[in-house]
């Protein structure tokens, strides 16, 4: 049985999302499916103060990204919970997407920051299987089925379409920083044509609220006794180390391209 003393002041607590790694619907990515649950606990559980976000990603999939951020800021408000984002490394693209659903944003001196855009890229192979002889075949229904083959010779048209639907996602990007970030914007400088900063530049541009590290900038708004709970992913040892081990493999290339972009 449990007995409550009365008058007894509680320990504040503030719970910690883990949020790392390309955000992408692929086993190992960063997405809603994987963290949602995680995110959902993290809101529910203890009766916290406040909500952490630990945040270290060069970005990806902008409609995950839109996914997680969404889901944050609707528990946020029906819980009226503040939220704090803490940069580690990188919260580049779609990571910056995720920190712009908090309330409040911190990072690191040397961390990065922005890159407020919106990127494809591929191959082009039509010369090469041109000179080795090789044939492309391709039957479709629609005229535009095939578009942006990278078997075949870039079609302007494509292009031109692949670029409208760059341009919608780009205004949904700005919008979303827009809505967060609101007057605290820095002026004279554009910070939505892909640009990224260190973190104290960062700050100047009024991308984040200033330099802190999660623990010392909890303690210091919440008292030296807050307590923390860390919230992520939980996998098994077969899944660690077996199956995701070989699909990990597979999509290491691609990581490595997003987080090479931003030289980590």
């Amino acid at each position: 049985m449990k007995y409550t003393i009365p008058f007894r002041k509680s320990v504040p607590r503030v719970n910690v999302v883990r949020l790392e790694g390309v955000i992408m619907t692929r086993q190992g990515g960063l997405n809603d499916q994987a963290v949602g649950a995680i995110v959902e606990r993290a809101f529910r559980k203890g009766k916290p103060v406040a909500v952490a976000l630990a945040i270290n990603s060069p970005g990806g999939s902008p409609v995950q990204s839109s996914l997680i951020a969404a889901r944050i800021r609707r528990l946020a408000d029906e819980k009226e919970l503040p939220v704090f984002a803490f940069v580690e490394d990188v919260a580049a693209s779609g990571g910056y997407w995720l920190a712009c659903a908090a309330d409040k944003i911190m990072v690191d001196e040397s961390s990065i920051v922005g890159s407020i855009g919106v990127v494809s890229s591929g191959f082009g192979f039509d010369e090469f299987i041109s000179r080795h002889g090789i044939e492309r075949r391709v039957h479709t229904s629609g005229g535009s089925k095939s578009q942006l083959d990278p078997f075949k010779p870039e079609n302007p048209e494509d292009v031109a379409r692949l670029k409208s639907l760059q341009g919608d996602i780009h205004a949904a990007f700005i919008d979303h920083v827009k809505k967060s970030r609101g007057t605290r914007l820095g002026e004279g400088v554009d910070l939505f044509d892909g640009s990224f900063w260190t973190g104290r530049r960062g700050v100047e541009l009024g991308l984040a609220d200033g330099i802190g590290h999660l623990v010392p900038t909890m303690k210091e708004t919440y008292g030296e006794k807050v307590k923390f709970s860390v919230f992520g992913p939980r996998r098994s040892f077969i899944r660690r180390f077996g199956i995701e081990l070989a699909q990990r493999a597979l999509s290491g290339v691609e990581e490595r391209s997003h987080w090479a972009r931003f030289g980590l």
